[in-house]
């Protein structure tokens, strides 16, 4: 008797529930403004850039150092 009770809840589909609390979670966030935007990817940029520059070094002072060692040089 106790079974008959229980309320059946109706669960919805997991891929609709998916969009529903995506698109809730997307207006809570607090997008920059375009100046923002734009000035953040500058910096990330000149950051990718710079670490471009300084791991490219790195790999050929180590190649330098391998063929050295080598005597490949």
């Amino acid at each position: 008797m106790a079974e008959k009770d229980k309320k059946v809840t109706k669960r919805s589909n997991a891929i609709v529930r998916f969009f529903r609390e995506t698109s809730g979670e997307l207006r809570k966030v607090s997008w920059p403004t375009r100046k923002e935007a734009v000035h953040l990817t500058r910096i990330v940029l000149v950051v990718l850039i710079l670490m471009a520059i300084f791991l490219g070094g790195i790999d050929a002072i180590g190649a330098w150092l391998i063929s050295l060692a080598l005597g490949a040089a």
